[in-house]
């Protein structure tokens, strides 16, 4: 392509700092190094975690940033040393990478690597490197994809090679949310046929947590959320049965162990607050009970009783569903492309790059489950 090797000046929204309205700027993107890959973002959703950095965490080094981190896109150029993919591809940019050298990536039990922010930048969700500049500053590159740009520059092992009929305006939200919670049902939690499970909290992430538990046989799902909104939509996905905490007068835990005799055999909390997971946890029937936390959060302790899991529970945690990124994503690409798992129907607004506040606002006030942006051309 004619704009290799060299700087490319495009439109992304800049968070300049926290808790502010994000900045549509002209940025200057510079090439590709050793082994990494420029990418042309075609779609991006907006996820929580996109939120939860600009107004709740807000790690004051964690700014300027581009935040996006769900995207699908067509590789522009490529740095000396990579060999897997060329311009053209189409590519999902990853916000973990499998490296497949570190002792993590060389474990079947993890889907952690050793590479990128992750390493060691939990709190910044950032590199302190970056290929973006804007105004003559440095501009960080959120959770190492920064999809509200244009272009990005992302390293090889943290990008996938999906297939080229793949509709990038779909298969954008398999960069993070759908796989999150979809993974965290079928890989961490392992639910079993004939199973019965919770999804607290009906965001992308929850319902795609309930599409997991009916892929992998759940006879019972219940879908638990304070907004009675969204139980139509979480239907579509699977849900047999809905609870609002709001309608009773004793804790949600003890709603479901009556519903269930004792409680349910799979939880999943995909709200990201700390009291909920507490809930989640005293769902679980004793004995063998798993509860999995998926909702992203690292402000609080979370607390329980020990005798929770002296009587037999199981606590554990995933992220992005326990995917080993490389290799999980194009076979979630494939699995939408075979009918399997659906996209579609988690998209409720379609807006381009300069509508990212708006974006913002509707997820926010919980008036979406998922926007689409338009992020260039194809």
């Amino acid at each position: 392509m004619a704009t290799a090797g060299k700087v490319i000046k495009c439109k992304a929204a800049v968070a300049w700092e926290p808790n502010k309205p994000l900045v549509i700027e002209d940025i200057e993107v510079a090439p590709p190094q050793a082994n990494e890959v420029r990418i042309k973002i075609v779609a991006t959703g907006v996820c929580h975690t996109d939120l939860y950095h600009l107004f709740e965490g807000m790690h004051k080094d964690g700014f300027p940033a581009v935040l996006g981190h769900e995207g699908a896109g067509i590789v522009e150029s490529v740095g000396p040393g990579v060999t897997e993919f060329q311009p053209g591809d189409k590519v999902i940019p990853l916000f973990i990478s499998q490296c497949r050298e570190c002792r993590f990536c060389k474990s079947p039990k993890s889907n952690q690597c050793e590479k990128g922010w992750t390493a060691d930048r939990y709190d910044v969700m950032a590199l302190a490197d970056s290929r973006f500049t804007c105004k003559g500053k440095k501009v960080l590159q959120f959770m190492g994809t920064s999809t509200f740009s244009q272009y990005t520059v992302v390293n090889q092992m943290a990008v996938a090679k999906i297939d080229p009929s793949a509709p990038l305006d779909k298969v954008c939200l398999l960069g993070c949310g759908i796989c999150t919670g979809y993974g965290a049902a079928v890989n961490t939690a392992k639910v079993e046929p004939g199973s019965t499970c919770a999804v607290f909290g009906l965001g992308a992430v929850g319902l795609a947590a309930v599409m997991g538990c009916k892929a992998a046989g759940a006879k019972k799902i219940f879908a638990v959320d304070i907004n009675p909104e969204k139980f139509e939509k979480a239907k579509v996905f699977g849900a047999t049965d809905f609870v609002n905490p709001k309608d009773y007068d004793k804790p949600i835990s003890q709603v479901l162990a009556e519903m269930t005799n004792g409680g349910v055999d799979y939880s999943l909390e995909c709200v990201g607050n700390v009291g909920v997971m507490r809930s989640a946890l005293e769902s679980c029937v004793k004995g063998w009970g798993v509860s999995v936390l998926v909702g992203w959060t690292d402000l609080h302790d979370f607390a329980a009783r020990p005798i929770q899991l002296i009587a037999g529970r199981t606590w554990k945690g995933s992220l992005f569903g326990g995917f080993k990124s490389k290799d999980g994503v194009p076979g979630m690409v494939k699995a939408y492309l075979d009918k399997k798992v659906k996209l579609d129907e988690f998209i409720t607004h379609k807006m381009t790059l300069d509508q990212v506040n708006d974006a913002i606002e509707l997820m926010k006030h919980g008036k979406c489950i998922r926007t689409v942006l338009s992020v260039s051309p194809q």
